[in-house]
């Protein structure tokens, strides 16, 4: 398969969710190998530019964020990182004028519009993709992800919460365009009404609304319109995972199957994978394989 960019240049712009500030966003094409890289255009020239990679995750706190030596970040990036690699774009640069992704209506869906409105263009280049060589499990509590290998890109997640509104759920999905527009793309990010208070005391959640996020107050949905789907919660927790695996820097191809998934968890489960090099390998076209296993604190 060939590598992926935009056709064109397209923009939106948001209040970011947890900043609670207006930010401008635009989706630039790019070049061959470029990977998705973030572009503070805030930012005085050269320092604002942040690959979306595992060693750049600066903070995993309800959200994923990633920044530079330079001490610039960008956060919520996981719902448009999930539209890029449900849609299999490879290449792109994401310049925004702040400090998070707008979080639009809470999921997906805008960023997949707003692709299909840029277009999709091959490039000549090959696809590259990192395959999974033997299972690598990462564990706290009694949470636990897993990464398989398969000949397929598989995600199983299953969640279990207190709460009557979403109690036990689960949901499978086999990556691709259609597949992940058809079944989670459109499922919202969500939280609890008693702790919103506690998360603005933290500088968090300044930017949530019923517009952008599914709200569960007692044992009762708050938003007017419900659910989009009755297992909405679970599909999100899938559509999270979706977009954190694609800090790899590429596709990967195996199986991810987790039990009570977030942004943390996700995280280290990439970061065990690419620092086990027995663990993983390229598909065609062979890259340089040390710019996928740089440490954590390495930042560009």
């Amino acid at each position: 398969m060939a590598q992926t960019t935009f056709k064109q240049a397209v923009g939106c712009a948001g209040i970011g969710l947890h900043s609670g500030r207006h930010i401008r966003l635009t989706l630039h094409p790019s070049d061959i190998n470029s990977g998705i890289v973030f572009v503070r255009s805030d930012a005085p020239p050269g320092q604002g530019i942040i690959p979306a990679r595992w060693y750049q995750v600066m903070d995993t706190r309800l959200c994923t964020q990633i920044g530079n030596i330079h001490g610039f970040t960008v956060g919520t990036i996981e719902h448009l990182m999930a539209a890029l690699n449900g849609a299999g774009i490879d290449n792109a640069v994401v310049e925004l004028d702040g400090p998070e992704v707008p979080i639009l209506d809470g999921s997906s869906a805008p960023w997949m519009s707003l692709i299909e409105t840029a277009g999709v263009t091959e490039q000549v280049a090959q696809r590259r993709m990192i395959q999974v060589l033997k299972p690598v499990m990462v564990r706290e509590e009694d949470k636990w992800a897993v990464l398989k290998p398969a000949a397929s890109r598989r995600f199983s997640v299953r969640i279990q919460f207190a709460s009557p509104v979403i109690g036990e759920q689960f949901c499978a999905l086999d990556l691709g365009p259609e597949s992940f527009g058809h079944a989670v793309a459109r499922a919202r990010t969500f939280g609890f009404l008693e702790e919103v208070e506690h998360l603005r005391q933290l500088g968090l959640a300044r930017g949530g609304s019923l517009a952008n996020a599914v709200v569960i107050g007692g044992d009762q949905v708050l938003n007017p319109e419900g659910l989009r789907f009755s297992d909405e919660f679970v599909r999100h927790k899938t559509l999270d995972s979706v977009g954190d695996l694609y800090l790899a820097g590429a596709p990967i191809l195996g199986t991810f199957h987790s039990y009570k998934p977030g942004h943390r968890l996700n995280h280290l489960l990439l970061r065990a994978l690419l620092e086990q090099r027995d663990a993983w390998t390229f598909l065609e076209p062979e890259a340089e394989v040390e710019s996928w296993s740089r440490p954590l604190a390495a930042s560009a």
